[in-house]
């Protein structure tokens, strides 16, 4: 049957739209693993900082700046390579972006200098988001009933793959030291390329790549933003959760080497694992949207992301607080992502892999200013000056909240399928 569609350059142009093929529990697990070991490798340096640290001869600063390189490189493939998907073959861009990030891997693994690890980091961030066209690769191939629940479990792979990468972090560097990580999850990423290459069926394009340039396909996502306030307000709201998050992560591994707690890399990946309590927050999260109370979610969510930094501050000196602190954290940060990404992607299913980019830009570009900032502050003003930037960058989540519901009353009636409630 034809149907009309716009391209990227917003001309009504006929399309067909052939029956996706069956999505097999199968290749939803996989799906979930490649994302979940994809965006692993941002999040290795996190508990191996002291490590790396002392073994490169690196100062604090200078060592955060790994982390903040994980965030931004991250970021700047979402807004650089994720757009693609909307015009290439999604199969072959996502089995690409897999295979080079092997190779950055590898790279990493070999570095012999923080200049060169930085890089490292940075070029492995980049090709990462092979996890981000995966997911709405899911969404294409689900049945509109079930789609949620697809890309929910994907998504739930993209939340264990940093929390698990983490501990696996810790574990490996004790076995054999810190680039023993690197070179393993090289290897996965590797044999993972090759399995998506044989698994992921061909989908049609959902744009015409010789209608448009590569530069003309960034400004058409940048567009988006300028022309969807609800984006803009979303991104917002994403980018001040994930800072403060980003902060917690960043600042936690100093915490924990120091004293009271004198804990090792291998411990510290270990307590990364209370942040699985996010699954439940995003799986809660998601059934309440699906109810229509999105905006109850993300609200419920910014007030807890900022509260959970009391029993934080707390935590300098006590495990219990720290612990409930962290998880709180988790809860708050991930059901506010769910809620978000329920919102945007009602807004333009046609558009879908841009207005992904355009958020996720944003949202990590968040969690990077969040890392330079706690690797400054920490620096200068230790736990309690951490505490103090972290609450306030979740309030900033709380106080966009708060502005989209004041601007949404004036506000036209929205196109029908956008997520109001």
């Amino acid at each position: 049957m034809a149907h009309t569609t716009q391209d990227i350059r917003g001309r009504a142009v006929p399309r067909a739209l052939p029956q996706p093929p069956a999505l097999g529990r199968g290749l939803v697990l996989l799906m979930a693993l490649a994302a979940a070991l994809s965006c692993a490798g941002n999040y290795f340096a996190q508990p191996l900082l002291d490590v790396i640290e002392g073994n490169l001869h690196l100062g604090t600063t200078a060592a955060g700046l790994i982390v903040t390189a994980a965030q931004a490189g991250y970021a700047l493939g979402l807004i650089l390579l994720v757009p693609l998907g909307d015009v290439l073959d999604r199969r072959r861009l996502a089995v690409g972006l897999f295979a080079l990030t092997a190779f950055f891997l590898l790279a990493t693994a070999a570095a012999p200098t923080g200049p060169l690890l930085i890089a490292g980091t940075l070029l492995t961030a980049l090709t990462s988001v092979g996890a981000q066209v995966v997911v709405p690769f899911a969404a294409a191939l689900a049945a509109p009933a079930e789609r949620g629940r697809i890309v929910g479990v994907v998504m739930s792979g993209v939340l264990l793959g940093g929390l698990f990468g983490r501990m696996a972090a810790g574990a490996l560097a004790e076995l054999g030291g810190w680039r023993t990580v690197y070179w393993v999850n090289a290897l996965l990423m590797a044999v993972m390329a090759v399995l998506l290459h044989r698994r992921l069926p061909r989908l049609p394009r959902t744009g015409n790549a010789d209608s448009i340039s590569y530069a003309g396909l960034l400004r058409s996502t940048l567009a988006l933003l300028r022309e969807e306030p609800v984006l803009r307000r979303r991104a917002a709201f994403g980018a001040f959760s994930m800072a403060s998050y980003s902060v917690q992560l960043t600042a936690l591994t100093f915490l924990l080497t120091g004293a009271p707690f004198g804990w090792n890399a291998a411990a510290i990946g270990l307590f990364g694992l209370v942040g699985v309590i996010g699954v439940v927050g995003m799986n809660i999260a998601a059934r309440l949207g699906d109810r229509g109370r999105v905006q109850a979610v993300s609200a419920t969510a910014a007030l807890l992301l900022t509260l959970a930094w009391v029993p934080l501050l707390a935590g300098k000196t006590s495990l219990l607080w720290l612990t409930v602190g962290v998880i709180l954290l988790n809860i708050a940060q991930q059901a506010g992502l769910n809620s978000s990404q329920n919102v945007i992607y009602a807004l333009r299913p046609e558009a879908r892999n841009r207005i992904n980019s355009a958020f996720m830009t944003l949202f990590f570009m968040g969690g990077a200013t969040g890392a330079a900032l706690a690797s400054v502050v920490w620096s200068r003003a230790g736990w309690n000056g951490i505490s103090l930037l972290g609450g306030t960058l979740a309030a900033g989540s709380l106080v966009v909240w708060i502005l989209e519901r004041v601007r949404a009353v004036p506000e036209a009636r929205p196109r029908p399928g956008t997520v109001t409630r």
